[in-house]
């Protein structure tokens, strides 16, 4: 089912928008300062989409270490209301186009899923590791930074007929300016994370159905193919970085694309995968470490960091872990 534009600006959706949205965020002041006239808050943003006055506001700018730096664009309270109001309509008629193997931003999905997977197709192809399995590894050159808007609201209207609907989409994909033009989504959008999948989901369409490729699986723009053909993962590299151009105006990041075996480590979600076992990146463990001797570690995070590491090969890691953890969490 396709949801009408009613579905999405109904005060109905608003406010049930806005209980999802309100989550782990009470006691912000911006989101505080909106609550003190909510009802009226609603009403007037309702309004403004009815008679397409709608026009969003600018971004909040600052940068995280997730772990590598990345540049987060936070909408107003007002505009992030919205983009839940829209997701949580649209999210239930994109997820069954979708492929099975997309894990990243979907319910009941997610990377320890990605990578059970990942080890499925490796004993599949590998006959239970009696022969040699490759594996395609690559991603996509500044995914979130080089989505093209055009392109993006072309796919959005082949799938939306109602025009009201994609005139929505395209205020909230062309409110942000990343500085070239005609390029880029906010990765602090909510609204961001389903376009992304609706974009690369031409590219597993085109991976599953033109290139056939039986065991192949995606997360957010790390994707991996497996085959006991080496040559013939060669040449899916150029047809993939063929049609990424011709079709998303998207490039694979050419430092990132491999085609080798299991056997010899694959570096997959933040783990190196081998037949028998995984290890954490070293890169992650090095975060993890310099997070230990910062004052603000919180206990959360200690368990968190303990929880990844139980799905892997980390007992070593656990032990230096909570030899290092600040006097006050022992």
């Amino acid at each position: 089912m396709v949801h009408s534009f009613e579905d999405i600006i109904s005060l109905d959706n608003l406010l049930e928008a806005w209980r999802e949205f309100l989550s782990g965020k009470k006691q912000k002041k911006d989101v505080q300062i909106f609550s003190l006239a909510l009802m009226d808050e609603l009403i007037s943003l309702r309004q403004d989409l009815v008679y397409h006055n709608y026009r969003p506001g600018g971004y909040e700018s600052f940068k995280i270490s997730d772990p590598k730096p990345r540049h987060i664009h936070k909408a107003s309270v007002r505009d992030r209301l919205l983009h839940h109001a829209v997701y949580r309509k649209l999210y239930s008629f994109f997820d069954p186009i979708f492929i099975s193997d997309s894990y990243s931003c979907r319910l009941n999905k997610g990377t320890h899923k990605a990578i059970a997977r990942f080890r499925t197709y490796f004993y599949r192809v590998s006959h239970n590791n009696t022969r040699n399995c490759w594996v395609l590894k690559g991603d996509i050159r500044k995914f979130f930074a080089s989505i093209d808007q055009d392109i993006l609201l072309a796919i959005l209207k082949e799938y939306l007929p109602d025009d009201d609907v994609v005139d929505i989409l395209e205020k909230i994909i062309f409110s942000f300016d990343s500085g070239q033009k005609g390029r880029g989504l906010p990765l602090g959008n909510l609204t961001s994370q389903l376009f992304a999948n609706i974009c690369l989901n031409e590219l597993d369409q085109f991976v599953k159905h033109q290139l056939r490729a039986k065991y192949y699986l995606r997360y957010a723009d790390d994707f991996v193919i497996m085959s006991e053909n080496k040559s013939w993962l060669e040449k899916q590299v150029v047809l993939i970085s063929d049609f990424l151009s011709s079709h998303l105006n998207l490039e694979l990041h050419p430092d990132k694309v491999f085609v080798k075996t299991v056997s010899s480590g694959v570096d997959f979600l933040g783990w190196v995968i081998f037949p028998d076992y995984r290890v954490l990146r070293g890169a992650t463990k090095r975060r993890m470490f310099k997070k230990l001797g910062n004052s603000h570690y919180r206990k959360e995070s200690l368990v968190s960091y303990l929880g990844m590491i139980s799905h892997g090969n980390g007992q070593k890691i656990r032990r230096e872990i909570l030899r290092r953890r600040p006097p006050e969490l022992t």
